[in-house]
């Protein structure tokens, strides 16, 4: 990744994909603002959408039970810039028992601290078969 994108944002992914791979409660709250708005794609191809309190409830939930860590198994994509607003798309997989996922994350900086303001999580695609989301041209370009 080039080295041109904030390394405030890149530490905090870190943070964050550390924070809640090991379902540190505490810390994984204040790196969430409260509006947050957690996107996922269903099997059925239906939009799931669930806010920071169901977040949580879910990571306190397999803390709770005793669940092992998650991996902190990431790959920043690309990530853009705007003020006080950032995009930050990842590779994530949670677990070799689970499916890689691509991952959006909007963050806002707040008092100086960036904070994740949303989430979508989508498949990882299968790139070799990927044929882009326009079709190919049909008319020649002059």
């Amino acid at each position: 990744m080039p080295q041109s994108h904030n390394p405030e944002i890149i530490a905090f992914i870190d943070v964050l994909a550390d924070t809640g791979s090991h379902y540190r409660m505490d810390e994984m709250e204040a790196l969430y603002t409260e509006d947050l708005g957690f996107l996922v794609l269903t099997p059925q191809g239906d939009v799931a959408r669930f806010s920071k309190p169901e977040m949580m409830a879910e990571f306190r939930s397999r803390r709770d039970a005793g669940e092992a860590p998650l991996s902190t198994e990431k790959r920043i994509l690309h990530i853009e810039e705007q003020g006080d607003e950032a995009t930050a798309i990842l590779f994530r997989r949670m677990s070799q028992n689970a499916d890689p996922a691509l991952y959006e994350l909007r963050l806002r900086r707040t008092n100086g601290k960036w904070l994740v303001a949303g989430e979508t999580v989508l498949p990882w695609p299968d790139l070799a078969n990927a044929k882009g989301f326009l079709p190919p041209r049909t008319v020649a370009q002059a």
